[in-house]
């Protein structure tokens, strides 16, 4: 990309009073000396709407997108536009696609299914370790995770999905340079170390807005085939992202821990507009058309029960430690036909109709 071509990309991205698809359409039919030319009134004629905001200052914005262009220079910080190859090409499918995301990390593999998994900040009952629990068995079975860093619900989904080896995504709803809450830091600075991601639309130093939460939604729920509300009451931010998960096509389903009392007031209403609840990860699993072979559940349920300490002295003996002997026996298991397996790492089998 030409650097006039990403500073224009960068400046757009700066300029709040646009809607993510102003800011795309703008970027296909001006260059940056000729739109920042313009005068209020003749952008509002564009545009087809009014412009709150009576706020232009062209010299302004490119300075502030100059900064934005150094810290991706200075501060590894990494920047995909809508039209790289590396931008997510699921997000281009939504209706109102960000122009630019900001990451950290390693972005989330498009040829892998991924499941969001969302909350209340504040779950009661058994929520929180079913949010775990969701997270840990999904990314066992080859699921990445996506959720939004927050506390509660999120984090635990991040954390499981950690624990069990497998990579997630944490989307902000504030400048990419900075974890919100600070609760999170330690989960953020896993999912980098373990070759997942954070990524943000807001470049840095944006704070953490009331309204920047909503827009994060729609990218939570796009990156995701299908969306999980463990527990949410009213008024939950975790009823946005259902909402774009549907407007987007995406599936949507609720746990069933969260149908309970008050705080579930939320997800029982999505329940009661027809939302699927699930129990379990094999649960979603079943709704794509995929199930794990019987002898597979079984040495799942077999390990589970195991010591961990008992198994890994015994498959280190055999020279392996960590996640790695873990793929070794299932290597084995594999070699000696207990289960097959299917879109490389998911040890899946496709229901054949």
């Amino acid at each position: 990309m030409a650097q006039d071509d990403q500073m224009f990309l960068l400046a757009l991205n700066r300029i709040s009073f646009l809607k993510p698809k102003e800011k795309l359409m703008l970027a296909q039919i001006f260059e940056l000396s000729a739109f920042f030319s313009l005068h209020l009134r003749e952008l509002e004629e564009i545009l087809g709407r009014r412009i709150k905001s009576r706020s232009w200052s062209p010299t302004e914005i490119l300075k502030m997108a100059e900064v934005d262009r150094k810290h991706l220079t200075e501060r590894g910080i990494n920047c995909t536009f809508y039209w790289d190859k590396a931008f997510p090409p699921q997000l281009r499918e939504i209706y109102d696609p960000p122009v630019l995301l900001f990451y950290r990390g390693r972005l989330p593999d498009c040829f892998k299914p991924t499941v969001a998994v969302v909350g209340t900040r504040r779950p009661a009952g058994a929520a929180r370790s079913h949010a775990y629990s969701m997270g840990f068995n999904l990314a066992e079975m080859g699921i990445s995770i996506v959720s939004g860093l927050a506390r509660g619900i999120d984090s635990e989904a991040h954390r499981g999905c950690l624990d069990a080896g497998g990579r997630t995504t944490a989307v902000l709803g504030n400048g990419i340079d900075s974890i919100f809450p600070r609760s999170s830091i330690v989960v953020g600075r896993r999912i980098l170390s373990q070759g997942g991601a954070i990524v943000s639309e807001y470049p840095p130093g944006v704070p953490p807005l009331p309204y920047n939460f909503p827009a994060r939604n729609r990218i939570i729920s796009g990156l995701a085939r299908s969306v999980l509300v463990i527990q949410a009451p009213e008024r939950s931010g975790a009823l946005i992202t259902a909402d774009y998960a549907l407007e987007q096509g995406r599936d949507l389903f609720i746990h069933t821990v969260g149908l309970d009392g008050t705080v579930g007031r939320g997800t029982r209403k999505l329940y009661e507009e027809g939302a699927p609840r699930v129990d379990c990860a094999e649960d979603i699993l079943k709704s794509w058309g995929w199930v794990l072979h019987k002898e597979v559940q079984r040495a799942m349920l077999k390990y589970k029960r195991l010591s961990e300490m008992d198994e890994m002295d015994r498959i280190t003996q055999r020279g392996g430690t960590g996640s790695a002997a873990r793929l070794a026996r299932l290597m084995e298991l594999e070699l000696s036909g207990i289960y097959s397996r299917n879109n490389g790492d998911q040890y899946l089998t496709k229901r054949h109709s």
